[in-house]
């Protein structure tokens, strides 16, 4: 492996050690419950199909490579016939066994089409490697992607809790006000359709629920258990480098942008491997043979023929395959360098997104959380002034829904700053094992928050 992959390496071998608990339930996978992100990244490694063709992919191009390999190494062929031979001739008949052995071996000299045909293909296997660990990458990410949706949900799912809760508290004083002509009628009412509002945001963040489990699921294999949170005090490092650094850094290691690179320098191959049609080739041959039957299978003495010689053919003219196949791979070579283009334009947007959702959510968190806090003392003033008769139910109700909005709002924020902060890594190509064990370490179990 190039020193290059050394991220990767590390980003396999937490792979390793997490098929290693999940492994040999590849076939039952979906009756075992996960409840922590390394369980479901585990599952998904050994589940999903893409990866598994990525990985058949690589070993794809692995077996041409060394079948191109083989073309250019020396080639020993032995054969042998027996026959039972009965001569008629002149009036007599003649009855004979005849023999004939040989052992040959090839070796190229010189073929320029086999030579280019094997950096093709290493450039090939290359390519299919750096599609494997973007795959590879891609899958986790997604996993962690589709675990804090549960999350989020979950989350907001006790807020909606809390604020029905709230609402509820909020209707049953306003039913006592009404039922003693201290309020109006349209107070109840106001308070009545709150309350509607959000039993109804409640029964589709549950159904939200139920589809983000499936989502989890499908993509791992296992059935969803009571997940680990996300801790309140986890604390998510800030990016130490400025955002060229991430840009530089895509274009260097992301792994699409690589395997485009070596699928431009096969094309470029591809073109060499096609030109490669007008040179001579050139080939040593050495060869034994021992045989009593000749031309016919008639029989002559036996004899032992030995030789070594130089095969050297050049091609004149093929009606006009070799020039279209130059230009056909003229052609491929051009649609790899716009692919290569494409790629490294979509790594620089995917980089400089992330890299700014990122520092937008440091800022957003702190006012986030200012703005919590903010609406908590405004709703419990809220409820104090309505119980003193200095404020309305309409202002009860408008500062309730501010503040669980507002949680709502902040535990976006940081959910978002966690994916955000995965897709910089994976379009980097620095996804490595300890970033996933440190993400990992920031979930706690319910209850222990």
């Amino acid at each position: 492996m190039r020193d290059k992959f050394e991220p990767t390496k590390r980003l396999v071998s937490l792979c390793l050690i997490c098929l290693s608990v999940l492994g040999s339930h590849s076939h039952a996978q979906q009756s075992i419950p996960g409840s922590t992100l390394e369980e479901f990244f585990s599952a998904a490694i050994n589940f999903s199909p893409e990866l598994r063709i990525a990985a058949e992919n690589l070993n794809i191009s692995t077996a041409r490579k060394n079948a191109a390999r083989g073309q250019l190494l020396p080639q020993v062929s032995a054969g042998a016939n027996v026959s039972d031979n009965r001569l008629n001739q002149l009036g007599q008949s003649q009855t004979f066994d005849g023999q004939r052995y040989y052992l040959g071996l090839t070796q190229t000299l010189f073929n320029w089409r086999q030579f280019a045909t094997r950096k093709q293909t290493k450039f090939q296997e290359n390519q299919a490697e750096e599609e494997y660990y973007y795959q590879l990458a891609s899958i986790l990410t997604d996993v962690a992607d589709r675990y804090f949706d549960i999350l989020q949900v979950e989350d907001a799912l006790e807020s909606i809790v809390s604020e029905e809760e709230a609402l509820s508290n909020q209707r049953d004083q306003v039913q006592s006000l009404f039922d003693r002509q201290m309020a109006q009628i349209t107070d109840l009412y106001q308070v009545q359709a709150s309350l509607a509002a959000v039993q109804a945001e409640q029964l589709q963040l549950e159904a939200e629920l139920a589809i983000n489990q499936e989502r989890l699921s499908s993509i791992s294999g296992l059935a969803v258990a009571p997940l680990n949170k996300l801790a309140a005090d986890a604390q998510i490092p800030p990016l130490p480098e400025p955002q060229e650094y991430y840009v530089l850094k895509a274009q260097e290691s992301n792994h699409l942008v690589q395997a485009q690179k070596y699928a431009l320098r096969a094309a470029e191959e591809g073109i060499a491997e096609r030109r490669g049609a007008y040179m001579p080739e050139i080939s040593l041959i050495a060869q034994r043979q021992d045989a009593d039957v000749g031309f016919d299978n008639l029989p002559m003495n036996r004899r032992d023929n030995t030789y070594i010689g130089l095969n050297f053919s050049i091609p004149i003219y093929a009606g006009g395959r070799n020039r279209a196949g130059v230009s056909e791979a003229y052609s491929l070579r051009n649609i790899a360098e716009s692919q290569l283009r494409v790629s490294q334009l979509e790594a620089r947007e995917f980089v400089r997104s992330a890299y700014l959702q990122i520092q937008a959510s440091d800022a957003q968190t702190e006012a986030a959380e200012v703005l919590v806090e903010s609406t908590i003392l405004t709703a419990e003033a809220m409820e104090q002034g309505f119980s003193l008769g200095t404020v309305t139910s309409v202002d009860v109700l408008n500062a309730l829904r501010d503040r669980f909005q507002a949680e709502r709002e902040l535990q976006r924020i940081r959910y978002d700053h966690i994916r955000y902060l995965l897709l910089l890594k994976r379009e980097t190509g620095t996804l490595s094992a300890e970033d996933l064990a440190q993400i990992d370490d920031w979930l706690v179990s319910p209850g222990i928050e």
